[in-house]
């Protein structure tokens, strides 16, 4: 039997590190990526420039612009500014986009009903949570819960780094030998720019954290990595 799964693709460290860590598990992988009229579109550009890189089976783009008349936020206005780490505050940051991932999830879990792909994969993590409410274990659990029902399908949403920290993260980029891949080709800044990005949005600094502490403690946080991937 083929196996297939649809990932969950935005080219940046996230996704992209869920690619790598999946290419040797399935036989088709299918991404797809989605166009909300985001502020950083630079990110579909690198999507689909990787997605041809790592030889993925297919590679959607959708059209979800939808989102963007719906959803305000500062990753769908030009005029309401990202977080830096001296701006960040209590409450949902500003690059909240509300309803994203339950659309995400949903139409990824869609397209795997109509390639009979038995996984979706998503990038989401608790451990290094960014204020996301839809980045929650519980949410992916019930939205999962909700999908299979609503469709009559068995259906894995999977979230490889729901439980990893930044430098776990990097880590596993690092044990499938792709980190400079990731360091240097990959997405996060939530100002549009590839690589290290910026240097002061809060996606930034949350990936350079990270990469410090997995280069500084690179061998106890590789033996932390495997441990959870037992």
């Amino acid at each position: 039997m083929t196996k297939k799964a649809v990932i969950v693709f935005s080219g940046g460290q996230d996704s992209t590190t869920c690619l790598i860590h999946a290419l040797p598990h399935y036989d088709e992988i299918h991404c797809i990526t989605f166009d909300y009229g985001q502020r950083h579109r630079a990110e579909i550009e690198v999507a689909q420039r990787l997605a041809k890189e790592l030889g993925v089976t297919a590679h959607k783009v959708l059209d979800t612009t939808l989102l963007n008349e719906l959803a305000i936020s500062s990753l769908t206005r030009d005029n309401i500014p990202v977080p830096t780490a001296s701006s960040s505050g209590n409450g949902l940051p500003s690059t909240f986009v509300p309803g994203r991932n339950i659309l995400f999830l949903t139409l990824a879990s869609i397209y795997a009903y109509q390639v009979q792909a038995e996984t979706v994969i998503t990038g989401v993590c608790e451990t290094d949570f960014s204020g996301y409410p839809d980045c929650r274990d519980e949410f992916v659990k019930a939205l999962h819960n909700a999908i299979e029902l609503g469709m009559d399908y068995k259906l894995r949403i999977e979230t490889p780094l729901m439980w990893l920290n930044k430098a776990e993260t990097w880590a596993l980029a690092e044990y499938h030998g792709k980190l400079e891949l990731i360091q240097h080709q990959t997405l996060t800044c939530y100002n549009g720019i590839k690589g290290s990005g910026c240097g002061d949005c809060d996606a930034c600094n949350l990936r350079a954290k990270g990469l410090n502490e997995f280069l500084e403690n690179k061998s106890v946080v590789m033996e932390g990595l495997k441990d959870k991937l037992k």
